[in-house]
């Protein structure tokens, strides 16, 4: 097509975020027209006895079509028989000229002859699709929405990742429809994410704090309930809501002296893990959080002396939540 820069003699789309390897995918496969897809594209699933020579007689065929391209898209290519490999190598050093190799893998580590030879053709031979962190998560979530004619907040974008996970394939997904609810236009809200998406995903205790530390007392002991059916101890939890009310105290009083910015160096966290911390810390009115560090200890008594665990552990998120729901 007219614009577009010439293909390289091969490519290496390597990591293993699923929704990135797709829409690469579908750009190099474009190249080919749609009428000719059945000369000019092979996709090969290699195996242990895979013929190497197979291999390359499919990727020096020439392809139908003036001007055309053949591509060879070969996956997955994280394991491949080291003479299927090698002959890849050799092949490179000399590929055909109307002809594309497409590896895919979800990873191949940069000393290996075979992406040594990939790099080599050039500076887009190797396509790069790590996934994201879970700290720029929410921010591809909320660039997935606007690609979808919507807005999403921060915090509907962070219960969109909680209740489906870190897939960008199943999180694309899940935006799409939220934006189809919402017509197309306007904004996601947390109360949207919670009535329409169906948690899938495992629980992770941050969940739970996040949600203790805003005071919603509903959503706390949901959480703390789909932790239990998991392999969350009641004392294990106990031990991570005293630290985070041992955090927000601190937060707190960082906030007062107008030092909130040392807050992540303190607590030796990344800034992104508390961002939300001093803003969770207003929600408390003087002496509560301290209140709340006295009855940690007053439950792991409790426990330790044969209480009913559970029942403990629901007055600690009661009395956590109770009050003041913010400013």
């Amino acid at each position: 097509m007219a614009g577009q820069k010439p293909m390289l003699g091969a490519y290496l789309i390597v990591g293993t975020d699923e929704l990135r390897r797709q829409r690469v995918l579908a750009r190099l496969r474009s190249r080919v027209d749609p009428s000719l897809e059945a000369f000019n594209l092979e996709e090969i699933r290699p195996t242990a006895d895979m013929d190497p020579r197979t291999l390359v007689l499919s990727l020096n065929t020439m392809p139908v079509g003036m001007g055309q391209r053949r591509i060879v898209i070969l996956s997955p290519a994280d394991k491949l028989a080291k003479a299927v490999s090698e002959t890849i190598v050799l092949y490179l050093e000399n590929p055909n000229p109307d002809s594309t190799l497409i590896l895919v893998a979800d990873s191949l580590a940069k000393s290996t002859r075979l992406y040594k030879a990939v790099a080599k053709l050039g500076k887009d031979a190797i396509v790069p699709c790590e996934p994201k962190g879970r700290k720029e998560l929410p921010g591809a979530v909320q660039s997935m929405a606007k690609k979808y004619g919507v807005t999403i907040s921060y915090d509907a974008a962070q219960e969109v990742i909680a209740r489906v996970g870190e897939s960008a394939i199943a999180l694309d997904n899940q935006v799409r429809t939220l934006a189809a609810l919402k017509g197309g236009s306007g904004q996601v809200g947390l109360e949207d994410v919670e009535t329409h998406v169906a948690r899938v995903a495992e629980v992770k205790p941050w969940e739970f704090l996040d949600r203790l530390s805003q005071r919603d007392l509903r959503r706390s002991l949901e959480l703390y309930q789909l932790l239990r059916q998991g392999t969350g101890s009641p004392l294990g939890l106990l031990s991570l809501v005293e630290r985070r009310v041992r955090d927000l105290i601190c937060a707190r009083s960082l906030d007062a002296r107008g030092e909130s910015s040392q807050l992540a160096a303190i607590l030796k966290r990344q800034a992104w893990q508390v961002r939300s911390f001093t803003q969770w810390s207003r929600r408390f009115g003087p002496g509560e959080l301290e209140r709340v560090l006295l009855a940690c200890a007053d439950v792991e008594r409790a426990c330790k002396g044969g209480g009913d665990e559970d029942l403990e552990l629901v007055r600690l998120v009661t009395l956590m939540c109770a009050g003041p729901q913010g400013h």
